[in-house]
């Protein structure tokens, strides 16, 4: 008779409680969030992570001559293991952006209440932001852990794949979204901060994205290199600024432009801009020298480059780096032009060379307050002129790219790898070292990966600040 009353007991608490496992459970700290957060988590990371100046983070801008620092000239001197800035980047982009981005993606894959439309281009979105970090990722170091990354207490020692073969993947990974992409659909609306969910725009992003690795690639195979743009330019690139992949940071913290954070909400003076960027705008009447730079000499001032210097003796950064709500870009309508007219002189596609560049130039002055009638004026000069501008096109458009890249080192830098210009980058007085051509690996990867690390240091050449990234290839111009 016991027996019977405690089966039934069981069977009564198994039929009329709610599981037990929510009985644990605190609805006010969820375990798992919806994938849109996440989503917007990693755009909001990554932009800033990529954005911010603040040596902690990355040293991007010093690497393409910007910027230089007034007091602290450790990272103008390249040291990037004093602070491990190899391996804080690192940790940055796949522990803040990819791991939550992945996990936004099996969420989106297990969410049946939504429409197959919408789960694909969510799907498209999502990869579309990994395959931009992982090439960010391939361009800052070279090989990386890729395949077996990501996998947690799964594996904790990935190994480092080939630089090369990440990039083959990263094109095969575009050629799937871009055919995937539903532009009838929706995606991830408001939460997505960069297009609000416009997957039109994540399409011409996808193209844009897609030209800029064939041409960044096109030294290396060129074939492929000239299919990749061809199909980029006839799918659907940037036509205009309001196509750019811009993230809005707000006028007040926590979400300021992290330039802010660290030129006027830290309260120091750690920054001017440097002789290398000053000599090269400034002979060209330049109608972005006044945005870029403010007016605190006249004329302006460049400080020597990787020397500790007075922040009042020279040139600040202008105006617009010192508003909380600038816009951060990652990828522009102007750096696409300039992509374009790279393409047809690598043969890459057809067109002509001068009409992009002229476009590219034109795009850059206007986005930053200047009129069509300022570009014409500025292109008509025979120190800007396609024609005339330089010895080789790599240089006419080296340098017009460089200053529209201003104050977004890591495609400053990436472009001047590319095509050796500007050639006005000098060597900083302490260190006395050439630029880098890619970070060194974090300081624990040896001691804690070891087997890994040693196999990555050796394909590479060496764990070396003069090792280069496969595209980056010596001899072709650079």
């Amino acid at each position: 008779m016991k027996k019977i009353i405690l089966i039934i007991l069981l069977i009564g608490i198994t039929f009329s409680c709610e599981d037990f496992e929510g009985w644990n459970v605190d609805d006010k700290k969820p375990s798992e969030v919806p994938a849109s957060y996440l989503v917007t988590s990693a755009q909001r990371t990554l932009f800033y992570r990529m954005t911010s100046p603040n040596v902690n983070y990355n040293i991007f801008k010093f690497f393409a001559q910007n910027w230089t620092e007034t007091q602290y000239t450790d990272e103008v001197n390249y040291d990037i293991r004093g602070r491990d800035i190899g391996g804080g980047f690192f940790l940055y982009l796949y522990r803040d952006v990819l791991i939550d981005l992945k996990e936004a993606k099996r969420l989106v894959n297990e969410n049946e209440f939504i429409t197959p439309i919408t789960k694909a281009n969510q799907i498209g979105v999502i990869e579309l932001l990994q395959v931009y970090t992982w090439h960010v990722l391939v361009d800052t170091y070279g090989d990386i852990p890729y395949s077996e990354a990501l996998q947690g207490v799964d594996n904790l020692l990935p190994k480092y794949d080939d630089d090369v073969a990440i990039y083959a993947d990263l094109f095969s990974r575009l050629d799937a979204v871009i055919a995937e992409l539903n532009t009838g659909g929706t995606s991830f609306g408001s939460a997505d901060l960069i297009y609000g969910g416009d997957v039109t725009s994540w399409k011409k992003f996808a193209n844009s994205l897609k030209l800029k690795l064939a041409v960044r690639t096109a030294d290396f195979d060129s074939a492929r290199s000239a299919a990749a743009a061809a199909q980029a330019v006839a799918s659907g690139v940037f036509s205009s600024s309001s196509d750019n992949f811009t993230f809005p940071f707000e006028p007040t913290p926590p979400n300021t432009n992290p330039i802010w954070v660290d030129l006027v909400q830290s309260g120091r003076n750690d920054y001017v801009v440097a002789n290398t960027f000053v000599n090269l705008i400034s002979p060209l009447n330049d109608p972005r020298a006044s945005v870029y730079m403010a007016d605190n000499y006249a004329p302006y001032l460049g400080a020597p480059y990787g020397q500790g210097v007075s922040y009042v003796d020279y040139t600040h950064l202008g105006e617009n780096y010192h508003a909380p709500d600038l816009e951060a870009i990652l990828l522009s309508y102007d750096e696409v032009q300039f992509l374009l007219a790279e393409a047809v002189e690598r043969n890459l596609i057809s067109g002509t060379a001068a009409t992009y560049y002229n476009a590219g130039v034109t795009a850059s002055i206007m986005y930053w307050g200047g009129s069509q009638a300022d570009a014409t004026s500025y292109l008509l000069q025979p120190s800007v002129a396609y024609a005339t501008a330089g010895a080789t096109w790599k240089e006419v458009i080296g340098n017009q790219k460089y200053i529209a890249l201003y104050g977004r080192g890591f495609e400053a830098w990436s472009s001047w790898r590319m095509l050796d210009f500007p050639n006005t980058m000098v060597r900083p007085p302490i260190s006395g070292e050439a630029v880098p051509r890619r970070y060194l690996y974090g300081n624990d990867d040896q001691d804690v990966n070891g087997a890994n690390y040693e196999a990555a240091s050796t394909a590479m050449g060496g764990d070396l600040k003069s090792s280069r990234v496969f595209w980056d290839i010596e001899g072709q111009g650079n």
